[in-house]
């Protein structure tokens, strides 16, 4: 289910407003991690299970390496075992195929799997492994509910395509939120401006640059035309689609950080990098490029 589709905007959408506004503030998180998973299963039944086990487990390595810390001891095995337990089910599905079958030949015995990969695993794989790193930094406190767990991994509106929501930056909207009449007007605004990129604009695109692409002897103006309309596709689709979950967020009482800042403005590949999905490349500075070192 895509956010510019029919069934999400005239029945997915109204039902969760409703059953969430409708619900007591409590309730609330449970409400959210239950359509989140209905949004998810929508497209995905099977890798229902797969998201499950994932915040099941990195809600207990957050538990066990919050409670050890408070006990003052070192909980940095159990931060690697999350690491390898999170980024091996994110290398089985995203690399096995390619590596089983250019291996084949020598290792014969690699059974021929035909992996498929589950839609949105980078985003919730990412958000999940923030979480146990920021408790096991300080940053954040263990989660001792399971449930508000799940509503912040599974949150339906960044768990396709982002963006990237690091748990400290919503650790204390999950416990308390409020949404006033203002709130929800910015965020229905943001959604139907990101709705328009990816509707009127990035399709738009797409159906120039497949005429290009499709072309059997394609001149050099249209060449260039359909490469300029694949960049704008690519370009407002995400964008489009970010802008929607931002928006998305703020109905639901979440502020999500903006994702693209016009990247092909960029006077250097460095500044594209800092304009383009600007929550991933955040993501792998703070928990990647400087735990290993930075610029040394």
């Amino acid at each position: 289910m895509v956010f510019s589709s029919l069934e999400f905007l005239f029945a997915y959408l109204p039902i969760t407003l409703i059953l969430y506004y409708l619900s007591p503030v409590k309730w609330r998180n449970a409400v959210l991690f239950l359509v989140s998973l209905v949004f998810y299963g929508w497209g995905e039944p099977v890798y229902v299970i797969l998201m499950a086990v994932t915040i099941l487990a990195d809600y207990g390595f957050g538990y066990w390496i919050g409670s050890k810390k408070e006990r003052g001891e070192n909980a940095k095995s159990i931060l690697v075992l999350s690491c390898i337990f999170n980024l091996g089910i994110l290398f089985f599905f995203k690399y096995y195929n390619f590596i089983a079958g250019n291996l084949r030949p020598v290792l014969t015995f690699l059974p021929d799997l035909n992996v498929e990969l589950p839609i949105g695993i980078s985003f919730y794989t990412f958000q999940a492994l923030s979480y146990v790193i920021d408790v096991y930094r300080g940053d954040a406190e263990k989660q001792k509910n399971p449930i508000d767990f799940g509503a912040y991994v599974t949150m339906f509106p960044q768990l396709i395509a982002g963006p990237i929501v690091k748990y400290r930056e919503v650790a204390d909207r999950l416990k308390s939120r409020t949404v006033t009449l203002d709130d929800a007007a910015s965020g229905v605004r943001i959604f139907i401006v990101g709705l328009a990129k990816k509707v009127l604009l990035a399709d738009m695109a797409s159906e120039l640059w497949l005429a290009a692409a499709e072309s059997d002897s394609p001149t050099a103006a249209a060449a260039w035309l359909g490469i300029l309309m694949r960049t704008a596709q690519i370009y407002f689709d995400f964008s489009g689609y970010s802008d929607m979950a931002i928006g998305l967020g703020r109905i639901l009482g979440f502020e999500f950080l903006k994702n693209f800042n016009y990247p092909y403005i960029s006077k250097s590949i460095t500044e594209f990098w800092r304009r383009w999905h600007i929550s991933l490349s955040t993501w792998f500075r703070e928990y990647v490029y400087i735990p290993l070192g930075g610029n040394r």
